[in-house]
C-alpha cells in the first residue's frame, strides 16, 4: 500500500499528463473499478487513469513503472475469471481509447483502438459493406482490448477463427512506457518472432493493447439456421462430420447443446419457446452462410437433414423461414446464459476438447460429479464445432447452498482431471485471470509455466502489469 504522501504525488503527476478530471481518487469511484462486473470478486486501487491516446498510455506506464506502481489494464469489465479485479496500484481504463482509425477496404483490413466496443466494429463493417465476424454474448459492452486480451472466441470461430486469427497488426505499450507500432495490415510476414501473438491472450500481463489491425470478410448475403434434435451426443458429432462435408466452409456455426440447457433457456426466457412437442436428450443449432455466386446454403442444409430423418439418425429438426424465426432460435441458445444466470449459484466451466473426445468426456465428468454429490446438475452446451464446451454445475433445490459451495475444490478436480484425461485445455475462452491459476499448477507442463515466466519477466522485470493474475506464485 502506498503512503498518502505518494498517492498524492502520483495522482498529481497523472493528472499532468492526462488532464483534470482523468484521475479518479474518490473512494465511491474507485469502488466500480475493484471488482468484476458480477460483483463476487473484489480487489482495491489507490487510483484510476483514463487516457485518450496512446501517448498518455505510455506516459502513464512509464511514470508506474519509475515507481514501482502495480497497473491493471481494464476495458469493458465483462470478463469471467477476475482478470481485471486489481490488486494494489492504479487501474488503466482504456474505454477512452475509442477510435475507429482506418477502414481499408481494398486490403479488408480496419484499424480500431483498444476501447472500442465490440458492436460497434462490427456495426461500421456493416455499414460499409463488410463482416467483422466476430460475435459473443457481451459484444454490445466488451472492448477490442479485452477480446485481444483474452483471445475471444465466441460463436463463429467454426468458420472464421478467434480473433488470434482475425488480427494482423497490433499497437502495445510495454510496461516502461515504450510503444511498440506493430500496426502492419499485411497478410504475410515472415520476418522473425509473431510478436503479436505474445499479447494476444496475455490478458495484460505483458503490456497494454492499444490498437489492432482486424480483418474483414464480404458479407454474407445467404444464410439458413435450423435446429436439430438427436438421440445422443455421438449422433450429433456424427451429422456434424456429415454437414461439414457437403457444406465445407460454408458452416459457419454448430452450437451443441443438451436438452437441460434448452429446458433451461425456455423455462426462464421471456416468449422463449422450444419449437418442439418434447424435450430430446440433444440438440444442434447450425447456421450456413453464403457469398454472391456461392452454392444455395438452404440446399446444403437441407439434403444431410432429409437424409438424417430418413434413416433415423436424427430425430426431428425445424428450419428457420425467415430472419426472425432464425433470431428466435439464436434466442434460445443465448438464453441459456440468462437461464443460468436466474437459477444462480453454479459452477461454470470452459473447456477445450478435441471434437472426437466430446462424447466421451461429458459423461465421464457428470459420473465423477455424481461420485461428489448425487445432488448435482449437470448442464452441457457450446461452440461444439470448435471444440468448446460449457460445461455448468447447478445444486439441485434439497442442496444448502453451503454444502454446494464445499464442493468446488472437488468439483474442479473432476472437471479439469477429466480435461486433462482427454488432451483438453481447462480454458477454451475465458482465460486464466484469477481463478484458474492453481488449475495452472496442475495441469499445465512445467517447461511452458517456465518460458511463459522467463517472457514475463524479460517484458517485465519489476512484475508492474496485472499481478497475480495468470501466472501460478512461485514455489
Amino acid at each position: 500500500m502506498e503512503s498518502p504522501s505518494a498517492i498524492t504525488s502520483l495522482f498529481s503527476r497523472l493528472e499532468e499528463v492526462l488532464g483534470k478530471g482523468r484521475v479518479l481518487s474518490d473512494p465511491t469511484e474507485l469502488a466500480a473499478y475493484c471488482q468484476n462486473y458480477q460483483g463476487t470478486k473484489k480487489g482495491s486501487c489507490q487510483l484510476v487513469a483514463r487516457p485518450s491516446s496512446t501517448e498518455q498510455v505510455a506516459a502513464v506506464l512509464s511514470i508506474c513503472h519509475d515507481r514501482h506502481i502495480a497497473v491493471t489494464p481494464r476495458g469493458g469489465n465483462t470478463g469471467l475469471v477476475g482478470g481485471t479485479v486489481p490488486n494494489g496500484g492504479i487501474v488503466l481504463d482504456t474505454t477512452r481509447l475509442n477510435r475507429i482509425r482506418e477502414m481499408d477496404l481494398l486490403n479488408a483490413t480496419m484499424t480500431v483502438e483498444a476501447g472500442v466496443i465490440l458492436a460497434d466494429v462490427q456495426s461500421a463493417a456493416r455499414q460499409a459493406g463488410v463482416f467483422f465476424p466476430l460475435s459473443l454474448g457481451a459484444e454490445g459492452s466488451c472492448r477490442i482490448g479485452g477480446n485481444l486480451a483474452t483471445n475471444a472466441g465466441g460463436t463463429a470461430v467454426l468458420r472464421y477463427g478467434n480473433i488470434r486469427q482475425l488480427t494482423l497488426g497490433l499497437e502495445v505499450v510495454l510496461p516502461d512506457g515504450q510503444i511498440w507500432n506493430g500496426l502492419r495490415s499485411l497478410h504475410k510476414d515472415n520476418t522473425g518472432y509473431d510478436l503479436k501473438n505474445l499479447f494476444i491472450g496475455s490478458e495484460g500481463t505483458l503490456g497494454v493493447i492499444t490498437a489492432a489491425v482486424l480483418k474483414l470478410f464480404p458479407m454474407p448475403v445467404d444464410w439458413v439456421t435450423g435446429l436439430v434434435a438427436f438421440t445422443s451426443i455421438d449422433t450429433a458429432l456424427s451429422f456434424f462430420v456429415t454437414l461439414r462435408g457437403y457444406a465445407g466452409d460454408a458452416l459457419s456455426a454448430f452450437e451443441l447443446m443438451d436438452g437441460e440447457s434448452l429446458a433451461l433457456a425456455s423455462h426462464h426466457g421471456l416468449h422463449l419457446v422450444a419449437p418442439f412437442d418434447r424435450q430430446h436428450p440433444c440438440y444442434a443449432l447450425v447456421e450456413l452462410s453464403g457469398y454472391l455466386g456461392s452454392q444455395d446454403v438452404q440446399s446444403l442444409l437441407m439434403k444431410p437433414l432429409e437424409s438424417g430423418l430418413e434413416d433415423g439418425s436424427l430425430i426431428d429438426a425445424v428450419v428457420a423461414n425467415s430472419l426472425q424465426q432464425a433470431k428466435n432460435l439464436w434466442a434460445l441458445r443465448e438464453g441459456i446464459v440468462a437461464g443460468l444466470a436466474a437459477e444462480g449459484l453454479r459452477f461454470s466451466y470452459d473447456i477445450s476438447i478435441p471434437i472426437s473426445s466430446i462424447s466421451k468426456f461429458i459423461p465421464r465428468a457428470a459420473s465423477r460429479i455424481a461420485s461428489v454429490s448425487s445432488h448435482i446438475r449437470t448442464i452441457s452446451f457450446g461452440h461444439v464445432g470448435d471444440g468448446n464446451v460449457h460445461f455448468v454445475l447447478l445444486p439441485a433445490v434439497d442442496l444448502a447452498a453451503e454444502i454446494f459451495l464445499s464442493y468446488k475444490e472437488k468439483c474442479d478436480d473432476c472437471i479439469f482431471r477429466t480435461s486433462h484425461d482427454f488432451g483438453g485445455s481447462f480454458s477454451a475462452e475465458h482465460g486464466v485471470g484469477t481463478d484458474k491459476r492453481d488449475a495452472m499448477s496442475r495441469y499445465k507442463p512445467s517447461l511452458e509455466i517456465a518460458l511463459m515466466r522467463q517472457i514475463k519477466n524479460s517484458l517485465d522485470p519489476l512484475g508492474i502489469m496485472n499481478p497475480g493474475k495468470v501466472l501460478p506464485d512461485e514455489a
